[in-house]
C-alpha cells in the first residue's frame, strides 16, 4: 500500500517549471540566448497540462473509491436495530 496517492499535476508541473528554470539558467550562462516572452507558453502550457493531469487522475481515484464503497455497503439491517439487541 503505497504511503500517499500519486499525483500527476505535480509531477508535471514540477518537470515544466524545471525546464524553464534550465532555460533561463542556460541564457544567464551565455550557453543561448533565450528571449523572456518563450516562458510565458511554456509555463502556461505545462501548468495547462498538469490541471488536466490531475483532472483525469481525480476522476479515476473517484471512480474508483464509488465503486468500493458500493462493494462495502449492506443492504441489510444493522444488527443493532434487529433481535434482542435493539435498544428502546
Amino acid at each position: 500500500m503505497p504511503r500517499h496517492e500519486f499525483r500527476p499535476g505535480r509531477l508535471i508541473a514540477g518537470v515544466v517549471m524545471l525546464a524553464t528554470a534550465a532555460l533561463f539558467a542556460g541564457d544567464a550562462a551565455d550557453a543561448w540566448q533565450t528571449p523572456w516572452y518563450r516562458a510565458i507558453p511554456l509555463v502556461c502550457g505545462g501548468l495547462s497540462l498538469a490541471g488536466l493531469a490531475n483532472w483525469i487522475a481525480y476522476g479515476v481515484r473517484k471512480r474508483r473509491r464509488d465503486a468500493s464503497q458500493a462493494s462495502a455497503d449492506s443492504s441489510g439491517v444493522p444488527a443493532s436495530t434487529s433481535g434482542s439487541q435493539a435498544i428502546k
